[in-house]
């Protein structure tokens, strides 16, 4: 009985596992296209000047489009130079994950080191990711940082990004 509770305990770790490497990965690649947009992006709706969402309607000077396209396009760099890195971590990651799969027992403190090592990853894209919103907040005037937040508070109560928990949340009350 102990070892049936061990390996559900140990699949339902890699695959949650599995789903958090899966998502990384998956928005890496966004990230990465979305990153530098392609002509046909660019006319995407809603896109101004290859900016889009919220930045789009900050009325940016020239300057300050160069300088966030700037930042992105170094994000970008940074992202694509760093991929076959990833990838080879991420493949021995695969590896160690199915060697605690197929063992007879449970290592406890190797499914620890690879849930520590995961963590450290999540941890790392977070700051990258407040570093580059905060460099280019930096780019703006007050006004279109006040302006950015008021669209960016708009868009979350108009549904947008997690509209289903507010939602879920909404009827709930």
């Amino acid at each position: 009985m102990q070892t049936m509770q061990m390996k559900k305990l140990l699949l339902g770790s890699v695959l949650a596992m599995s789903s958090v490497l899966t998502v990384t990965a998956c928005s890496s690649v966004n990230a990465s296209t979305e990153a530098t947009p392609t002509t046909s992006k660019m006319q995407h709706k809603g896109m101004k000047d290859g900016l889009r969402g919220p930045m789009a309607q900050l009325d940016l000077t020239a300057t300050q489009q160069a300088q966030i396209k700037a930042i992105m396009q170094q994000k970008s760099g940074d992202r694509k130079n760093d991929r076959s890195k990833h990838q080879a971590e991420h493949a021995q990651m695969q590896q160690q994950i199915q060697a605690l799969v197929n063992a007879n027992t449970l290592d406890n403190a190797a499914l620890n080191r690879l849930a520590d090592q995961q963590a450290a990853k999540t941890k790392q894209r977070f700051i990258e990711r407040i570093q580059t919103q905060r460099a280019i907040s930096q780019v703006l005037t007050a006004e279109q940082r006040a302006k950015m937040a008021q669209l960016k508070s708009e868009r979350t109560t108009k549904g947008h990004h997690g509209s289903k928990n507010h939602k879920m949340h909404d009827r709930a009350q």
